[in-house]
């Protein structure tokens, strides 16, 4: 112990505590920073953030958009597709060529088919081509105007499109999330947009009255006058929309596709089953009203009961004969009622009524 220069083994401990501490505040900085650096870890590596991330990407490698149309050519393509809205408004096209929605107006031209309320089964897998002849052709100057640009820009092959919709959408309109049918369509999906700028979103949930919906796990700006081409994952493997927010002014899309030459169509026979069905189900719509006034419980009986006052009133202005003969049926029906045990003989023609009256009730 001398040699050491303590004479006491507490004062040696005493003397080493310092030297403790400060090796175990260090150890704890050290837990603490591990433990900071172990949850910003985590917080970059959120399974949700990395999976929408992972998603998005996917997305994004099934989308290319071209810019093609300058001002001038989406002005002249924007004036055709104002003649067809006039031509609509007109009737001069087949029946089931427009399709008018809260907002938005779609027109089909060479293939269309069946959606959403129109289908005699809700749900994907159950869209129908209309059978031919239902819809009017494909407009020469979409021809024109749109596909050979596209073909010579090499977007899509020639002869590619047999089907051209349009649709047409007012500030506010929307077209709820969708996967375009995949028995019907083949892939590519071509759009051209005209009039405004607008976006497509991908991977959104609607909810409606009100209508909201989802935060998107894509949102692709489109331009007036770019082209839009969905292939693979995007086109495929998660649904697209348009918001309403999306539509701050007028704004129109033309759609170009092929159809599957082993795509379903509609019979006539089975059109007609469909055009009726949507038309009963809007008459189910129209309930009648109800009253919102209090029921009253003689209200029922009140108008049996003056038809009798009317007929007792009646007799006593019947000649004596009359009333004897017109007696025989009064009796059947009395002799009827007491060998049923349901009759009382009344003392008089208030308590008559007053006892009919609890009887029929």
């Amino acid at each position: 112990m001398a040699t050491s220069g303590f004479t006491d083994l507490r004062e040696k401990l005493q003397s080493m505590v310092p030297h403790n501490r400060d090796a175990h505040s260090k150890r704890r900085e050290g837990n603490n920073n591990k433990r900071k650096h172990d949850a910003s870890e985590e917080e970059q590596s959120d399974p949700e953030e990395l999976r929408e991330t992972e998603e998005a990407r996917k997305v994004r490698s099934g989308i290319t958009q071209l810019s093609v149309f300058s001002a001038d050519e989406c002005a002249l393509i924007e004036a055709k597709i104002d003649e067809v809205v006039s031509r609509a408004e007109k009737g001069l096209y087949r029946e089931h060529t427009v399709d008018r929605a809260p907002l938005r107006n779609k027109y089909f031209f060479g293939e269309g088919y069946t959606y959403g309320s129109q289908l005699e089964k809700r749900g994907p897998g159950q869209e129908r081509l209309y059978s031919k002849g239902e819809v009017d052709d494909i407009p020469d100057w979409v021809h024109e105007l749109v596909i050979r640009r596209l073909v010579a820009r090499r977007v899509i092959p020639a002869g590619f499109v047999n089907s051209a919709v349009i649709n047409d959408y007012r500030p506010g309109g929307c077209i709820v999330s969708h996967v375009d049918p995949i028995h019907i369509f083949e892939r590519p999906i071509v759009s051209v947009s005209f009039f405004s700028d607008s976006a497509l979103c991908f991977g959104c949930k609607f909810q409606f009255k009100p209508i909201r919906v989802s935060e998107p796990v894509l949102l692709v700006p489109v331009r007036r006058g770019s082209v839009t081409v969905l292939s693979g994952y995007a086109a495929d493997e998660i649904t697209h929309c348009i918001r309403p927010q999306d539509i701050k002014e007028r704004r129109a899309v033309v759609i170009l596709r092929r159809t599957r030459p082993d795509a379903p169509r509609l019979e006539t026979n089975s059109l007609n089953k469909v055009v009726l069905s949507v038309s009963s189900e809007r008459q189910k719509i129209l309930k009648p009203k109800r009253s919102r006034r209090k029921a009253d419980p003689d209200a029922a009986h009140r108008p049996r009961i003056l038809e009798m006052d009317k007929e007792e009133n009646r007799r006593s202005v019947i000649p004596p004969r009359r009333r004897q003969r017109s007696g025989s049926g009064s009796e059947h029906w009395r002799r009827s009622h007491e060998a049923a045990g349901s009759y009382s003989q009344p003392d008089d023609s208030s308590s008559f009524v007053r006892k009919v009256k609890m009887r029929r009730h």
